[in-house]
């Protein structure tokens, strides 16, 4: 690798699935400019989140931290403000850093932390008192992303302080034509009356499409949240190319889509046909019962007491699965576009010589795997796993195609050590440069995903908490306080469909994962805060 420090372009989308590329091998969607990256980069076929939710992950990938460190067990908790970002200690290697798009490292609603339920004949201790902590993660310092809502000036907010190591940002909060946070002023300058030009206000009308939040959005796609997020990166490298470009930049660039609600504009609304959409063989296997959730989830749909609004996971028939693929593939399509736009401006400034691109996703989707659509729990392989494509303008061997395992909490040490940066004591993260450039092999045998859920599943009488353990050959998956769990032989089993959790003849294996999992949390869950040397 050069001298030089690059400037670093991170791409990060929300939600999308690893095979939602087609260099992945998807032969309906097309995303030439994402090939593009990968054909002149490196794209890792098994990078796995370390949580399958917004909130906590993202909260991994700006520590280098697990959840038992970052203490973002679930969406609704904010990073703590004294944690130390990858992103701060850039600032402090003399990058300029810059945020575009959805950030979700603080809560974007107005609801206040809760206590959980105690014995009735308990008196409550102080509300002071009822975290485990004084400093609780709320209040003012703890709203800002919240206020970005409410925001008429964004100008305003960046000269209150970095957020989170960034210095510059435009921050979009929620998701598909109901994006709020900066996006929203920049939007009322241009729409009038745009509160009502929101598809969750207005949509326009479309009889063919009657699956769970899709909604077609009246709004064009130049005053998309997608545009508005590719606007704002163009903008910034405008900018910097006429500056003095003293400083090596850090862009991080990232889209709300594709998460649902399934909102994409204009042309890309119907750019794919439901018709055309293959779902994998899981969703047509019956009966849906390796798990108490997937049977529960299931009886809901036949007997129409699901509730398929916002949030909550829900299951889908197959027209509605064809049709929430076919919409996702555009808001996919269109993220695509805008990837293509922005490598062609770091060209156009000769920028592109010293920029190393790196894209990913928050997370994945169900898609219709085992008949489910958005996440929870369960663990599937298009839930955890997700696009990574490194490039690097000095690769002196690109296009390769890595098979090794690497993670979310991989990320911030592989950017600092690109950029010539060690990372802070808590990030325990592999440096996946070693694997792509070095010659040697991944320290990870396997990756440690958990989730915890706030609110109780179908089913389900209290939350439920999971810890899963990942590697080439086999997904163990055990839930807190349940006889039940999940087995599957990847290798033999890609699609999951076969549960061996309570199988006689794998009851070895069974243990042996158990036993790489506890080795796993050991090895990546310490290291701050630092200790003084007392003998």
């Amino acid at each position: 690798m050069g001298v030089k420090r690059p400037n670093i372009l991170f791409i990060i989308t929300d939600q999308q699935r690893a095979d939602h590329l087609s260099c992945a091998g998807n032969p309906v969607l097309k995303t030439p400019y994402m090939d593009l990256l990968a054909e002149r980069g490196r794209r890792f076929e098994n990078f796995y989140v370390n949580s399958g939710i917004c909130q906590t992950n993202r909260a991994t990938i700006m520590t280098g931290q697990m959840l038992a460190q970052h203490g973002v067990r679930v969406n609704g908790i904010p990073i703590s403000l004294d944690s130390v970002c990858y992103t701060h200690l850039l600032q402090a290697g003399g990058y300029e850093t810059a945020l575009f798009g959805k950030a979700h490292f603080q809560n974007m609603t107005t609801e206040r932390p809760s206590f959980r339920q105690v014995a009735q004949d308990l008196d409550l201790p102080p509300k002071e008192l009822r975290d485990a902590r004084t400093r609780i993660r709320s209040g003012p310092e703890y709203d800002r992303e919240l206020n970005f809502q409410h925001s008429v000036d964004p100008e305003i907010d960046e000269r209150q302080g970095d957020y989170y190591g960034f210095e510059r940002f435009r921050v979009c909060t929620w998701h598909g034509d109901d994006v709020q946070g900066h996006y929203t002023h920049w939007l009322d300058e241009r729409l009038p009356d745009a509160a009502n030009n929101r598809s969750s206000v207005n949509p326009e009308p479309d009889p063919r499409y009657t699956a769970p939040q899709t909604r077609k959005p009246r709004m064009p796609e130049e005053l998309y949240p997608t545009n508005y997020v590719a606007e704002m990166t163009l903008e910034y490298l405008d900018d910097y190319a006429r500056g003095g470009q003293d400083k090596p930049f850090f862009v991080q660039c990232s889209f709300p889509d594709p998460h649902h609600p399934f909102t994409p504009p204009g042309k890309y609304w119907d750019m794919y046909d439901p018709a055309d959409i293959e779902l994998t063989p899981s969703f047509y296997h019956q009966p849906h019962d390796q798990t108490p959730i997937l049977a529960r989830m299931h009886q809901e749909l036949a007997d129409g007491t699901a509730n398929r609004e916002w949030v909550r996971p829900y299951a889908v028939t197959e027209d509605e699965a064809k049709q929430i693929i076919a919409l996702t593939y555009g808001m996919v399509s269109f993220i695509d576009d805008s990837v293509g736009r922005i490598v062609t401006k770091l060209k156009k400034h000769g920028l592109d010589e010293n920029t190393v691109i790196i894209l990913t996703s928050d997370h994945g989707d169900w898609m219709g795997d085992h008949g489910l659509m958005q996440k929870a729990l369960l663990h599937y392989q298009g839930l955890i796993r997700v696009p990574f494509i490194w490039l690097d303008p000095d690769d002196e061997a690109p296009g390769q195609t890595q098979h090794e395992i690497g993670c979310s909490q991989d990320i911030p040490n592989t950017i600092l050590a690109r950029a010539g940066l060690a990372p802070s004591a808590g990030m325990l993260g592999e440096d996946l440069n070693k694997i792509m450039f070095d010659g040697e092999g991944s320290r990870r045998d396997g990756v440690v995903v958990e989730q915890a859920t706030s609110l109780p599943l179908p089913g389900r009488d209290i939350p439920l908490r999971v810890k899963t353990y990942v590697d080439h050959d086999w997904r163990l998956s055990y839930y807190a306080g349940e006889q039940w769990g999940e087995l599957y032989d990847l290798k033999n089993d890609p699609d999951e469909i076969v549960n061996l959790w309570t199988s006689e003849d794998h009851r070895i294996i069974r243990l042996e994962l158990m036993e790489r999992m506890l080795k796993n949390i050991i090895h990546y869950e310490s290291g701050t805060p630092l200790q003084v040397m007392t003998g």
